[in-house]
């Protein structure tokens, strides 16, 4: 791949990004955590989830994808980062809580109800999520407003890492690279063996 990293400098982990629904793998802020983790040696792979396939299947093809991951880095699982924008960190969240190994869960504009319907949150799984986690979000997230999403985050028994984005909405423009370069330093800095090699 152009620009990418000779596997000896690479570090001991790599991250899966799904998309938002409705949104494909090459969704600018998806391809903006790349480029901003490919200087620093850590491989991603961008997945597409149909957002109308059954959650199962969906499910299915988050694991299928970091099984891909984990063979073309030669990782192990738990050295995988997963997540995404909305619908795909909420599904790489579920699919860790229901047992596949990651190192941890970075989720961008995570949507904790649907507009207006605080009622209807998405939360049944967090309290089996132990692995470390980055919830970035703005700050006027009709998903989830900042205090929604701390209250309801507590449950994680992982670490939690809040961003946010000071009048960022849903859709969470990165104009400046200042989201793409919290997850790019948040991935550094989980616990690992340094570079390989």
């Amino acid at each position: 791949m152009p620009g990418s990293v000779p596997d000896g400098d690479r570090l001991d982990r790599a991250v899966l990004l799904a998309p938002g629904a409705s949104a494909t793998r090459d969704h600018p802020s998806l391809v903006a955590v790349e480029d901003a983790l490919r200087p620093v040696g850590v491989p991603v792979d961008r997945i597409d989830l149909p957002s109308r396939k059954a959650v199962g299947g969906v499910l299915d093809l988050v694991r299928d994808g970091a099984a891909a991951l984990a063979a073309r880095t030669g990782l192990v699982p738990a050295r995988l980062v997963l997540g995404g924008r909305s619908f795909g960190g909420r599904m790489c969240s579920m699919a860790v809580a229901d047992g596949l190994a990651a190192l941890g869960l970075v989720l961008v504009s995570y949507p904790l109800h649907p507009p207006g319907r605080p009622e209807k949150a998405r939360t049944e799984h967090l309290p089996r999520i132990t692995v470390p986690c980055l919830f970035l979000s703005g700050t006027r997230d009709a998903f989830a407003t900042p205090a929604e999403l701390e209250a309801a985050t507590a449950a994680i028994p992982g670490p939690v890492t809040h961003v946010w984005v000071d009048g960022g909405d849903h859709g969470l423009r990165d104009r400046d690279g200042a989201v793409a370069a919290a997850v790019r330093d948040w991935v550094v800095g989980l616990p690992g063996a340094g570079p390989r090699g």
